[in-house]
């Protein structure tokens, strides 16, 4: 897919940049390696979360894409989702990847199911039932295989009914709250072996996905990664 030349989208990095983390590194190559397939001049700009509390629109204005990235907890948990709501909001195309993700599932369910108390087990140790907790297994420098939903946005990425993705992550969706979204428009989109939740994608928005799993791995091994293909060719039309 080529967008077309002279197209130059602006993509917000949300999150707290540290040049020690693997993933950190690997997002600037990711959008560079999909903005050369598909033939579009990136630009992307770090935007810490502490910016971003309480007025994400100001520091949000102008872009074209919004990626709330790995690494937690943030500086600021109520900046990242308020960026996350932004993009929900706005209908600003929006990726989340393994900490964006957990962030994702927060503020989906904080304003719009009603959850107003939902958390977060890594900020609120002492949660008796947090929305966000440890996962069974730790996925800290692990890969796993995932298959996607037929018909979902992701599965069209992929062309494919799974893949082998990597992760650096401890939490994950409670499997006890997985009902509550059932019959919205955040619906999930891909799966582990064992069935549990490894990526979401909200229905009748431009673009706004967000996966536990960090595709932005693949360009360390000169790979373009397909779902960060679509992520930069959905903010074409944004």
């Amino acid at each position: 897919m080529n967008v077309g030349r002279g197209y130059s989208p602006r993509i917000a990095l949300v999150g707290d940049h540290d040049s020690a983390v693997t993933a950190h590194r690997a997002i600037p190559l990711a959008l560079d390696q999909a903005a050369e397939r598909l033939g579009v001049e990136v630009s992307a700009r770090w935007i810490g979360t502490d910016r971003l509390f309480p007025n994400a629109a100001t520091a949000l204005a102008g872009f074209h894409g919004i990626w709330c990235v790995p690494a937690t907890p943030y500086a600021s948990t109520e900046g990242a989702l308020l960026a996350v709501r932004f993009a929900r909001e706005r209908g600003t195309p929006f990726l989340g990847t393994c900490g964006g993700f957990q962030h994702a599932l927060l503020e989906y369910a904080r304003d719009v199911l009603g959850l107003e108390d939902a958390t977060h087990a890594e900020i609120d140790s002492e949660a008796s039932d947090p929305l966000i907790a440890p996962l069974s297994c730790s996925l800290i420098e692990r890969s796993g295989r995932v298959r996607f939903a037929p018909g979902t946005r992701v599965h069209a990425a992929y062309g494919s009914e799974s893949a082998e993705e990597e992760y650096h992550c401890r939490y994950g969706l409670n499997p006890s709250y997985e009902k509550r979204f059932d019959g919205g428009p955040l619906r999930v989109a891909a799966r582990d072996e064992a069935g549990e939740v490894r990526a979401v994608e909200l229905v009748g928005h431009p673009f706004f996905v967000a996966t536990l799993f960090q595709p932005e791995r693949a360009a360390l091994a000169g790979r373009s990664h397909p779902l960060i293909e679509a992520f930069v060719g959905a903010t074409r039309c944004s």
